[in-house]
C-alpha cells in the first residue's frame, strides 16, 4: 500500500491556471465572434450643393452732386509748449600729440633694451628650483645663447640658510652658479651696444 502524500497547495494552483485558460479561451472567442458579425452603418445624407444667390446691382441713376457741409472744428485744448533744448556744445577737439615723444617703431630703437650679460646655461643642463633660463635676441633678431636668471618668487639662501642679496637684474652671478653647471661667461655680438654688465 502506497502512502499518500499530504497536498500542498497544488489543487489552488490547478485551479487558477485552468479559470485563466478558460477566460483567454472565452475572451478570443468573443473578440472573433463580435469583429465578424456585420455592424449596420447609417448612409450618410446626400449633400447637394446649392449656389450662392447672386444680387443684381442697382440700375444707376444720374444725380446732381451735393455739396457736402464742411467739418465742424471741434475746439482743442491749448498744448503747452515745451521750452527748447540748448544744443550742448561740441566736444573740443583733442590736441595734437606731441611730436618729440617717440611713437611706434621709435620708441623701439636699436639698443634701447641692451643684451644682459651672464653666465651661459647649457640646453641639457638640468636647473635646480629658483633659478630660469633667460633668452634674448639681437636687434637683428639673432638669437644668443641662454643666461642663466633667479626666479622673481625665488629668494637665494647661504648655507647658514641667511638671505643673500640678489642682484637688481636677477642675474646669477658666478659664485651663486648651482653646483655642476659649467661656468661661461655670454660672449656679446659685436653689433650688439650693451652696456648692462653685472
Amino acid at each position: 500500500m502506497a502512502a499518500s502524500r499530504p497536498s500542498s497547495g497544488g489543487g489552488v494552483a490547478k485551479w487558477l491556471v485552468g479559470g485563466a485558460l478558460v477566460f483567454t479561451v472565452l475572451t478570443i472567442a468573443g473578440s472573433l465572434w463580435w469583429s465578424s458579425s456585420a455592424v449596420e452603418v447609417e448612409d450618410l445624407p446626400p449633400i447637394v450643393e446649392v449656389p450662392a444667390p447672386v444680387a443684381e446691382p442697382a440700375p444707376m441713376v444720374a444725380r446732381a452732386p451735393v455739396p457736402r457741409a464742411a467739418p465742424r472744428a471741434v475746439p482743442q485744448a491749448p498744448v503747452a509748449m515745451a521750452a527748447p533744448i540748448e544744443d550742448a556744445p561740441p566736444p573740443a577737439p583733442e590736441p595734437d600729440m606731441p611730436s618729440e615723444q617717440p611713437t611706434g617703431l621709435q620708441l623701439y630703437k636699436r639698443g634701447t633694451k641692451p643684451l644682459k650679460r651672464g653666465l651661459v646655461v647649457p640646453e641639457d643642463f638640468e636647473l635646480p628650483p629658483g633659478y630660469v633660463r633667460h633668452y634674448q635676441s639681437t636687434d637683428e633678431g639673432e638669437r644668443v645663447e641662454a643666461i642663466l636668471m633667479f626666479h622673481p618668487d625665488h629668494k637665494p639662501v647661504d648655507a647658514n640658510g641667511q638671505p643673500i642679496p640678489m642682484p637688481e637684474n636677477r642675474v646669477v652671478p658666478e659664485e651663486l652658479a648651482p653646483p655642476g653647471m659649467p661656468v661661461r661667461m655670454l660672449e656679446l655680438p659685436k653689433s650688439d651696444e650693451s652696456k648692462d654688465v653685472p
